[in-house]
Formats: structure tokens, sequence, C-alpha cells
């Protein structure tokens, strides 16, 4: 038995800012996913799997019914049977490990589904971002939803606001274009929770509040419609500017040997790094005109392009 594939996501904009009403767009990345599986061997991964499906599994037992309810007791003879979620998404990278695995539950044990063939009005991705939320929050506290949406959907979110959610489409890649979008591995695996709550606490300082709102949410709301209008000089513009800012702001998230690689790409131009999801290790998030001569310049960084301008 496999079940059908679930794809990682990147948070392009919006990380931190959403909790707070700023727009996000997230797309996609197909080059990760995931699926449920049943195998006559197991690996000692797909055993850790299969138990944490055990407890995911009498976690949905308590979901708020009116919100959604699930065949459980199919779930749960599957998992005896030695179900687990096959995944090459890494965890604790921002790119939605747990979210592809929520998406894969839903897709098989919800009762009444949403599907994606579905006319997707406002107030049917409102209430699937819901059971996300309420689903994901299993795997890390509190949880948008976001990222197990994108994963069943497969499409590009746009967030205008907390309330205000679309499916979009975004500029097609050019695979003549020097200018790219890519992943740079820090090598340690990020925890979201810490790094919330480390937000959380800075949120009760005024001046940080109002960084929040007059500059980084300013620029990432800039950012996102500079992507989707395909205004790439505007967008690296905005892109340079919310770099500076996390700097000085979200230190914390930015794993400490990446500071100066960080400061840098600012200075020189060469590219600009942001936070992908809640930093703390994981991906760093870059943006680059000239990809060679990031390369260059990131020499002996991992490097992988996700999106060519």
């Amino acid at each position: 038995m496999k079940g059908p594939l679930f794809y990682s996501k990147i948070l392009l904009f919006g990380e931190y800012g959403i909790i707070k009403d700023s727009k996000g767009l997230s797309i996609p990345y197909n080059f990760y996913n995931g699926a449920l599986k049943v195998d006559e061997n197991p690996s000692e991964e797909a055993i850790k799997s299969n138990e944490s499906l055990i407890q995911f599994a009498s976690y949905l037992e308590n979901i708020d019914k009116d919100l959604a309810s699930f065949d459980v007791d199919k779930l749960k003879s599957d998992v005896e049977a030695g179900m687990y979620f096959d995944s090459s998404i890494p965890q604790g990278y921002g790119v939605g490990s747990s979210g592809a695995l929520v998406a894969a539950i839903y897709d098989k044990y919800a009762s009444d589904k949403i599907t994606v063939l579905e006319n997707l009005t406002r107030e049917k991705l409102l209430k699937l971002k819901a059971i996300f939320s309420a689903m994901e929050s299993f795997f890390h506290g509190k949880s948008s939803g976001l990222d197990p949406l994108n994963s069943y959907l497969s499409l590009p979110i746009l967030i205008k606001s907390k309330d205000n959610i679309e499916a979009t489409g975004i500029p097609s890649q050019s695979s003549e274009g020097k200018g790219a979008v890519f992943l740079l591995d820090s090598g340690i695996v990020g925890e979201t929770a810490p790094m919330v709550s480390i937000f959380m606490e800075n949120m009760k300082s005024e001046g940080f509040r109002s960084m929040l709102k007059e500059q980084f949410i300013k620029h990432t709301d800039a950012c996102v419609d500079d992507f989707l209008k395909g205004d790439i000089k505007s967008l690296f513009r905005n892109t340079k500017q919310l770099s500076k800012v996390v700097l000085n702001n979200f230190k914390p998230m930015i794993p400490k040997q990446f500071h100066e690689l960080w400061k840098n790409g600012i200075e020189t131009n060469d590219y600009y790094l942001k936070l992908c999801g809640s930093g703390g290790g994981g991906y760093i998030l870059g943006f680059t005109e000239d990809i060679e001569r990031a390369k260059v310049a990131l020499k002996g960084q991992k490097l992988e392009v996700v999106y060519n301008f």
C-alpha cells in the first residue's frame, strides 16, 4: 500500500508577520514529498513514524466534531498494521514536514472532506485552514494550518490577512534568468516552539511591536506584491530592507554562524537572506539577482535553487 504524494512547502514571505496579520505567500516545493505507506520490513524511521501516528490517532478522536470528524477506527487499524508516513521532507527545516503528514491523514481519513476538485471558495479555504490548524497543533503547540493547506492543495497560497486567504498564481519561472530564490542549509535542526516563544516574549515590548508594524510587515507586504506582479527591481529593494530588519531584530532566530554571511549579503548586494519558517536552524531562504555570483560569495555552503527569475 502507498498513498498519494504530498509535497513540502516554502513560505516565501510572511514568517512571524502572519501571526500579526501581515501578508504572506506560500508555494509548494515538489523536491520533497511524503506518502502513507505499509512495508513488510519497516526501517527504524518507519517504526518511529508509526509510533507517532498511534498518538496522533488518539489526538484526532478529541478534535471538535463540528470542525471535522475522522474515521479513527480505520486509522487505528491501519496504524496497527504498521502504517507510517514515508517522507523525504527534512524535519525541523521549515519546509512543512508535519504539514504534509497532516494533509495525507486528512485526505485519507476525514469524513465529508473538502476536496481539491471543488470550487474552493474563501469559506472552504478558511474551513480547511481551521481544520489543519487544529490537526497540526499536535506537532508544535500552535499552528496556523497553512503548511498542510499548501501541501493538500499543491497550489500557491496568498495570505492577505488571518481571515482572507486565496489560492493564487505566481509568475512562471524563467529558465534563462540569472535571478533566483534559493535554500541555504544551516546544517542544524530548528525547533519551532522555542522560536515562537522568543517572538511572543519580544511582542511584549512596545519598541518591538512598532518595528514589526512599521518595518517588518511593511516590507513583507511590499515583497509579496512585488513578487506576484513580477516587479523584480522593487522586489530586491524590499527584500534587502527585510533582510536588514531581520538581522537587527530577529538575531536569536538566525544561527550564530550565519550572522556574518547575512551581513555580507546586504553589504555586497550579492544575495539577501531571510528566515525560512521560524528560523533557529533548518533552511535559510536566499534571494539573488545573479545566482552564479551568489554561489561564489557563498562558497562552501549547501545551496538549492527553488525558483528562477
